[in-house]
């Protein structure tokens, strides 16, 4: 495996918000959100939680998708865990599902190559100014932001909602699903985000 599928798979982990999990014989659609650390978050079935065998397909079972054998574990969303329900309802809203589940990566098949499921888990840089960035570009760049949605990604979207922000991209609410809008060069100096957004908001970048 080379570093260029390796970043590439990262990419499209961290670009698809829904997919399908296989739990034995059964198959669902299931939305996710990244935890800070990397983890993957996802409301899920009591059946789910209990099958011998699970496999996370991104965005779907075919010969492009990512797919991730996981184990799953159930946490408490009334516990110190509360806060990744909490992320998942940002992206999402309220979800179907009242079981709670991290989703461990063992391993994944991407692109013909195996990969280690550590090596996939991220942890987000921009973490502590997550929540700042979104607010301000909300506040005050909401325009920019249409803007942004529309070059990027050709969507007119009304009210975009920005939800979150890593050094591969941002996330943006739209009526109906999350949109994915991927930065043309990753961020490596977290110091630098508030320029790189700013570029690409107000800047027409």
């Amino acid at each position: 495996m080379t570093d260029a599928i390796l970043h590439e798979a990262r990419g499209f982990l961290r670009s698809h918000h829904q997919g399908e999990l296989q739990f034995d014989e059964h198959v669902r659609q299931l939305k996710i959100v990244i935890a800070p650390d990397g983890r993957i978050i996802a409301p899920v079935m009591v059946a789910m939680l209990e099958a011998a065998d699970t496999v996370l397909f991104l965005p779907h079972p075919d010969e492009h998708s990512l797919q991730a054998h996981v184990t799953l574990e159930k946490f408490d969303e009334r516990g110190e865990s509360g806060g990744l329900a909490d992320r998942w309802r940002i992206y999402h809203g309220e979800p179907q599902d009242v079981n709670w589940a991290i989703l461990h990566i063992d391993a994944a098949k991407f692109r013909n190559a195996v990969i280690d499921g550590d090596a996939l888990r991220q942890p987000n840089p921009l973490t502590s100014d997550e929540a700042r960035l979104c607010r301000e570009t909300n506040d005050k760049h909401r325009d920019g932001l249409r803007d942004l949605i529309h070059r990027k990604a050709g969507l007119n979207i009304e009210h975009p909602t920005m939800v979150g922000i890593d050094p591969m991209g941002l996330d943006v609410r739209g009526p109906f699903d999350i949109i994915r809008i991927a930065f043309d060069q990753p961020i490596r100096d977290p110091s630098q985000v508030d320029a790189v957004l700013h570029a690409l908001l107000v800047g027409g970048m």
